[in-house]
C-alpha cells in the first residue's frame, strides 16, 4: 500500500531540518512525517520508489517503551521498505527502535539518523547528556506534542545545536537566580531575544484542522470535609493516626482524602451507561485498587449499570472487561463491547492511541500539564471515527483540587509551593 501524506505532513517535511523539533498536537501523524523526512530529505530518496536513496544511512528511533513494544514505527517504516534486516530493506538501510532507558547504548553510533520521539531531553539528566553525545556525531530531529514549558527545558537542544558549550554557559548568559535562598529559583531570564531566535530556528509546527470537537465536562464529587480539615489544620495523618512528618506528606494525604471518596467510582459507573467503553486516568495505587474493585463488581453483574433509553445494556453484546496500563501491568485495550481501561498518568499519558472510544475520565488530577494534555490526545486521532470526544474531569471543591484545576486550565504545571494553606 503506497504511502500518502496529508497536506500538513507534506508541509512539515518541507520545513524540517537537522536539529529541529517537529511539534503538533497528539495524533497529527508525527511518526509518518519524521520517517518521510528521513527517506526524502536525509537519504535523498523518494517515497514509494525503490533504490532511490542518494545518501542512505541507518535510522535509530528513541521512544517510549510502549511505542517500541507496539512496533508502530517499524510498521510505518515497513510500508516505506525499511526493515531492521538490511538484507530486506530499501538500499540496505536498517531501522532500530529502542526506549529512552537504553539511549546510552547508542552514544558511540556515528553517521546515522536519530528520531527522538516524545521528547525526554528536558533539564540536564542522564538522558540529556546521552542525547548531546549522540547529536554531535549524527543527524537528528525531535518529535514533541509540547516542546518546552520553560527556557531551561531547551538547554540540551540548544547545546546539541552548537549554540552553547554546556549547561553552565547557558545559565551564565541567561538566568538570574533568586538571591540568598536555600533552593534558588529562576528570578528572571536575560537576553531573551537571543533565546527566542534560537527557538524559532528549531521549532517546526505541524498543525491539523481536526474533524473532532473536544467536550470537557467537570463532574463535581464529594469528599470528607471534616477529615480534610484534620489533615490541613491539625496536620494529622488520618490514615496512620499520627502527626504528619512534613509538607510533602501533607499534600499526599490531602489528595488521598479527596481522591478516595466513593462518589468518584459512582460517577464512573454512571458514565458507563453513556459510554460503554471508558479510558480512566489515575495517579495512585489506592485509586487503582478502587477502580479494580469497581471493575470486578461490574464484571460479575454487567447489567447493574445505569443506561439511557438510546443504549443497550452494557455488556449485553460481549461482556465487560477491565485492563490496565501502569507500572504493574502492560495490557492492551480490551476488545469486548464494554470495558474500563485503567491508565496511570506517567506510564500511559503518551505513546499510544485508541480509536475505539469517544471518552476519557480523569479519576484524579495530575500536577503535570504536559501529562494532562498528552492524555487528552490518546483518543483524538486523525483516523478516529468519532466527531465528538468527551473528557470527564472528576473534581471536588477542596482547596487542593481547585488549585490543581486552576493551574491546568491556565496551561501550567501545579506547584505545591503556590498553594497557601494558611494553617496556624
Amino acid at each position: 500500500m503506497p504511502i500518502e501524506l496529508h497536506p500538513h505532513q507534506v508541509e512539515g517535511v518541507a520545513k524540517m531540518q537537522n536539529g529541529c523539533i517537529l511539534y503538533g498536537g497528539v495524533g497529527v501523524g508525527k511518526t509518518i512525517t519524521s520517517l518521510a523526512y528521513y527517506v526524502t530529505r536525509v537519504c535523498g530518496g523518494e517515497l514509494n520508489k525503490q533504490k532511490t536513496m542518494k545518501t542512505p544511512k541507518d535510522v535509530y528511533v528513541i521512544t517510549t517503551a510502549k511505542v517500541r513494544d507496539d512496533k508502530g514505527f517499524e510498521l510505518t517504516a515497513a510500508q516505506m521498505g525499511i526493515f531492521n534486516d538490511p538484507g530486506l530493506s530499501l538500499d540496505g538501510v536498517k531501522i532500530t527502535v529502542d526506549s529512552w532507558n537504553n539511549l546510552h547504548k547508542y552514544v558511540e553510533v556515528k553517521d546515522a539518523f536519530f528520531i527522538f520521539d516524545e521528547q525526554r531531553v528536558v533539564g540536564y539528566g542522564a538522558w540529556s547528556r546521552a542525547f548531546i553525545k549522540v547529536a554531535k556525531s549524527n543527524e537528528w530531529i525531535l518529535l514533541s506534542a509540547t516542546p518546552g514549558d520553560t527556557w531551561l527545558d531547551y538547554i540540551p537542544v540548544f547545546i546539541a545545536n552548537g549554540w552553547y558549550k554546556h549547561k553552565t554557559d547557558f545559565l551564565d548568559q541567561h538566568v538570574i537566580w533568586t538571591p540568598r535562598v536555600k533552593y534558588p529559583k529562576v528570578l528572571r531570564y536575560q537576553n531573551v531575544g537571543k533565546l527566542v531566535r534560537y527557538r524559532n530556528q528549531i521549532l517546526v509546527h505541524m498543525p491539523l484542522d481536526r474533524h473532532t470537537k473536544r467536550h470537557p465536562v467537570d463532574i463535581w464529587c464529594d469528599y470528607d470535609a471534616e477529615m480534610f480539615e484534620r489533615v490541613t489544620k491539625k496536620r494529622w495523618h488520618v490514615y496512620e493516626q499520627r502527626p504528619l512528618r512534613d509538607v510533602a506528606e501533607l499534600f499526599i494525604v490531602m489528595r488521598k482524602v479527596v481522591n478516595s471518596d466513593s462518589s468518584r467510582t459512582q460517577a464512573i459507573q454512571k458514565l458507563l451507561g453513556q459510554h460503554p467503553k471508558l479510558i480512566v486516568f489515575y495517579n495512585f495505587d489506592y485509586e487503582l485498587e478502587m477502580l479494580r474493585s469497581l471493575g470486578e463488581s461490574l464484571s460479575m453483574d454487567s447489567t447493574s449499570l445505569s443506561t439511557d433509553s438510546t443504549r443497550s445494556e452494557v455488556g449485553s453484546d460481549g461482556g465487560f472487561a477491565i485492563a490496565e496500563w501502569n507500572g504493574h501491568n502492560h495490557q492492551p485495550v480490551p476488545t469486548t463491547d464494554s470495558w474500563l481501561y485503567l491508565v496511570q498518568y506517567r506510564a500511559g499519558a503518551e505513546g499510544w492511541n485508541c480509536i475505539e472510544t469517544d471518552a476519557i475520565v480523569f479519576f484524579s488530577q495530575t500536577y503535570s500539564y504536559r501529562d494532562w494534555w498528552q492524555a487528552h490526545g490518546r483518543i483524538d486521532r486523525i483516523n478516529t471515527p468519532f466527531t465528538d470526544l468527551w473528557y470527564y474531569h472528576l473534581v471536588s471543591r477542596s482547596i487542593i483540587d481547585k488549585a490543581i484545576r486552576k493551574a491546568l486550565k491556565a496551561k501550567k504545571t501545579f506547584n505545591e509551593r503556590d498553594l497557601d494553606l494558611k494553617v496556624a
